[in-house]
């Protein structure tokens, strides 16, 4: 058990938490299903510093269900303070928290965020996660254009990009790129994460097709930047390449953490997403 103390200018907090990652992507957990958990957005972003916190790109905070049909609540927040309605490879961790720790001795599970729900199947060594359908209206990404297109034009800094976009519960664009390794992924995903097309941020993946059932993806979170893997951003780059009829059902997205599947039938099906999740360590911190 890790204990902390961070200096700062409020009232003393302790909080016990678990640190957990899908791939690289690393999240602070919280269980929140017995007693309420309030956090400020300075202790948040305080939590997600990876010098003066614990460092994480999101914190994950297990709450009880809110309705029926529904096993637990799940709220994400970004390193930056904000919420956000989806993260695939959150809902694998906080499944496999909910499991460890006994919360739960099922391993068909359904958890509610702030925008949909998810279901996930606990295996021993992977998790299973119904993503959804992907939905391309942009009135439901949101994406400020006045009709759908398989890709749509873009200039940044004289520079002509065409992307697809997608919401796999939270917007997503996706770029094709011949070589992730050389991609602008820390100049150009800021720049179109923050563009007005897009009223709520986009999350930007550049992908590179080397099979019909193989891509490389490097993906840039609203609100966190650069992460070692994004599920939800894996799942909108095969949504968008299978629109195009670039890939087949089964992909394998290759991101910089690891590796992840997916299967996806096509329009009036749900797109399924299969990974790891990973316990790093417990510990306490007190804000104060």
């Amino acid at each position: 058990m890790l204990h902390m103390a961070i200096e700062g200018s409020m009232t003393n907090t302790r909080l016990e938490f678990t640190k957990m990652h899908a791939l690289g992507n690393d999240f602070v957990v919280i269980d929140a299903t017995r007693t309420a958990v309030p956090l400020t957005v300075p202790q948040i972003r305080l939590l997600a510093d990876r010098r003066r916190g614990v460092g994480c790109d999101q914190i994950l905070m297990l709450e009880p269900a809110s309705e029926a049909g529904v096993d637990f609540g799940y709220r994400i927040l970004n390193a930056d303070g904000t919420e956000v309605g989806q993260c695939g490879n959150g809902v694998r961790c906080v499944a496999r928290y909910a499991i460890d720790r006994g919360l739960t001795d099922k391993t068909e599970l359904v958890f509610a965020t702030q925008t949909t729900s998810i279901r996930v199947q606990v295996g021993a060594e992977t998790i299973h996660v119904d993503m959804g359908e992907p939905e391309f209206e942009p009135t439901r990404i949101p994406l400020a254009v006045s009709r759908m297109c398989d890709r749509y034009p873009l200039e940044i800094d004289g520079h002509s990009w065409f992307f697809g976009a997608v919401s796999m519960g939270n917007p997503h664009v996706v770029l094709q790129v011949e070589d992730v390794d050389d991609a602008p992924v820390r100049t150009v995903g800021p720049r179109i994460e923050t563009h007005p097309l897009f009223p709520e941020r986009a999350n930007v993946g550049f992908a590179c097709v080397l099979s019909p059932d193989r891509i490389r993806l490097r993906v840039w979170e609203r609100g966190v930047g650069e992460t070692q893997a994004c599920g939800s951003g894996a799942c909108g780059a095969v949504a968008v390449l299978r629109r195009l009829q670039a890939v087949g059902p089964d992909v394998r997205v290759e991101l910089p953490g690891g590796t992840l599947a997916t299967h996806w039938d096509g329009p009036g099906h749900s797109l399924w997403m299969e990974g790891p999740a990973t316990t790093v360590f417990d510990g306490v911190i007190t804000l104060s």
